[in-house]
């Protein structure tokens, strides 16, 4: 009988696609590429570039800050106009994934994506944010305190009748994007490919890590350590709901605390 250990590095896969031959193979290439182009991928190479760019200033890290959620306008309600619109990105984004699954003949249901088990989804995804928040905040304060992280400003966005429930939105379209695109649909093509869960694991991992480089190597190794639990709970129970609230509850909980706890407590820097 297999260790759990060995489980644990090469589980079973569920509801698992047909690999695909040689010819079907380069056909999805150009898809993965111009989806990743167009999205999240990019942004990777956008972060790497900050990344290079802090490094180079005369001031360590920890002294530069970066901020996550900005005014775009100076009149309010257009303000609220451009936060919607980047929402409304978000979930095009991650829909566009799910999408180009749909028309390949893989439906919602095979990722994980329908209304079978509503309180199992939520109560997993709050259990595992729970996992991933405190260890998560222990190690962005220890890279901040090692020279190693820039100091994170999750919003500076104006005290608007509006602000937080657009931080919850913001929180939301986020979790959507990076798990349908990132997990749901990369995790499924790779599938096709043939590619063994561990390599896809890893794959799917550095990706996630990649386009959070503008935070520093703190940001980059957090975030790459969640992408391999969140892509083996999806490769163990081929369920993407709990993924998608555990990564909104962990936004909702950074985006919304900081803007009230920001200049509230002293251990929260920015």
């Amino acid at each position: 009988m297999p260790s759990r250990a060995y489980l644990w590095l090469a589980p079973p896969r569920p509801d698992e696609p047909a690999v695909l031959d040689a010819a079907g193979r380069r056909g999805f290439v150009p898809e993965i590429l111009l989806v990743f182009a167009v999205s999240l991928g990019l942004s990777g190479v956008r972060s790497l570039l900050s990344l290079l760019d802090a490094l180079l200033q005369t001031k360590a890290l920890s002294h530069q800050s970066v901020a996550l959620n900005v005014s775009q306008a100076t009149h309010s309600l257009i303000d609220l106009g451009f936060q919607l619109t980047d929402v409304v990105q978000l979930a095009a984004w991650g829909g566009l994934g799910v999408y180009l699954l749909w028309r390949g003949g893989i439906l919602p249901r095979a990722i994980g994506l329908d209304a079978r088990y509503p309180w199992r989804d939520a109560g997993g995804g709050a259990v595992l944010a729970a996992v991933i928040g405190v260890p998560g905040l222990g190690l962005y304060l220890a890279a901040r305190a090692l020279d190693l992280n820039l100091t994170v400003q999750p919003t500076t966005l104006s005290d608007h009748w509006w602000r937080v429930p657009v931080l919850i939105l913001s929180a939301a379209g986020n979790a959507w994007a990076e798990e349908a695109l990132v997990v749901g649909y990369l995790g499924t093509r790779l599938r096709q490919f043939g590619m063994r869960e561990n390599g896809s694991l890893l794959v799917s991992a550095v990706l996630r890590g990649s386009y959070h480089l503008y935070q520093g190597f703190g940001g980059f190794v957090g975030n790459l350590v969640m992408g391999m639990i969140f892509c083996r709970v999806w490769q163990r129970t081929n369920r993407l709901w709990p993924l998608v609230v555990a990564h909104t509850l962990l936004d909702v909980a950074a985006f919304v605390g900081y803007a009230l706890l920001h200049g509230h407590v002293s251990w929260l820097p920015g």
